[in-house]
């Protein structure tokens, strides 16, 4: 079934933050056309203003998601009990997105990543915010939110992201969830020593988060491992296995006699030192979605490193550099500049994640 082969998002969808059943037709036009879109952790307006640029002159659909700690960092310096100060981060983001998403012509997954057992109390926040948001535009405020219960039983995994998929399906909320675990470390979560068999999910697994999750709403995505790691890896550093994923769709479809041949919607995290044989493997196999951070969060710096070693010179004072020992300094170190050095370089990774991914050209 290619519903959607060969059609542009912007003739089925309409630019800005999507909802509800858009964000699953926006999955299945990436699934019948062969490409997955990136999925970018954001910390600050800045690194929004990057992923919402580089979506713009890829011409093509955008997630921006994120953490818990990146949350927290959109709201530094506020000192609240629990999860508050990151709940008021994520939905100040939120807003920013809301605000300019539309305005730059892109469809945008509005996300938020990995949410452990420990932090579901930040995930109940912002459901309360969207809850309200609902009530005054008759849509969320996010788009989506990801449980990461892998640390868990499978049985506790299922039943927890089954009642909290519930309450996000009645007011146009999609719901991810981790089957497995990423190895390898991300925002304080640390999984380099855990045992290998843990990151290679199995299909029945697979099957069994389908039926939990197909049983409230079909707008889910599953992010099941096959090897994936967080961090910094050299190509090759990296044994990923993408095979599990067509192993589990074709197990799905046929348990279920599904006329589809590629049921679930997966999403591949820790891209970090995969090929790009990996990648078109994955994507052939489901995945629609794949996050991207540590590349981003290098190209950032490298942006504002190249701007300091560039202007060096410039910028050891306000006044006097080798212009002349009165010259003014000001056009230099102006923080605009140098931010804006950081985005730009953060955006050209982005386009070249967008090439890899298949998913240039696609509005």
């Amino acid at each position: 079934m290619t519903k959607y082969k060969g059609k542009k998002v912007l003739d089925i969808l309409k630019p800005g933050v999507l909802f509800g059943d858009d964000v699953n037709t926006l999955y299945k036009i990436a699934k019948d056309n062969e490409f997955a879109i990136p999925a970018v952790n954001v910390v600050s307006s800045s690194s929004i203003n990057s992923a919402l640029q580089a979506a713009c002159e890829a011409n093509s659909p955008m997630i921006i998601q994120l953490s818990n700690g990146g949350a927290g960092f959109m709201s530094n310096g506020l000192s609240l009990e629990g999860q508050r100060a990151k709940v008021l981060g994520a939905v100040s983001a939120a807003n920013h997105v809301h605000l300019l998403a539309s305005e730059y012509n892109i469809p945008v997954i509005l996300h938020t990543d990995h949410a452990s057992k420990k932090i579901l109390p930040w995930i109940d926040g912002l459901l309360e915010y969207s809850e309200e948001y609902f009530k005054l535009h008759n849509r969320p405020l996010f788009s989506s939110h990801m449980l990461d219960l892998s640390e868990e039983s499978l049985e506790e995994n299922l039943n927890t992201c089954q009642e909290y998929f519930k309450r996000m399906n009645k007011i146009g909320i999609n719901i991810e969830i981790e089957l497995g675990i990423t190895g390898g470390e991300e925002d304080g979560v640390d999984n380099t020593n855990v045992d290998s068999s843990l990151l290679y999910t199995q299909p029945e697994e697979v099957y069994k988060a389908y039926g939990a999750l197909s049983s409230v709403s079909d707008n889910f995505t599953i992010a099941a491992s096959f090897g994936n790691v967080h961090g910094v890896y050299k190509p090759g550093n990296v044994q990923l296995t993408p095979k599990i994923l067509d192993n589990s769709q074709k197990f799905i479809k046929e348990q279920l006699d599904l006329d589809e041949d590629k049921p679930v919607n997966f999403v591949f995290h820790g891209g970090s030192g995969s090929s790009a044989n990996d990648l078109r493997e994955a994507i052939s196999y489901g995945v629609i979605k794949m996050n991207i951070d540590t590349d981003t969060q290098w190209a950032y710096w490298d942006g504002m490193k190249s701007y300091v070693n560039k202007y060096n010179d410039y910028l050891q004072s306000q006044i006097g550099n080798p212009d002349g020992e009165d010259a003014p300094n000001k056009k230099y170190y102006d923080p605009r500049k140098l931010v804006s050095s950081a985005e730009e370089s953060m955006k050209y990774r982005l386009i070249q994640a967008f090439r890899e991914l298949n998913c240039m050209n696609k509005n």
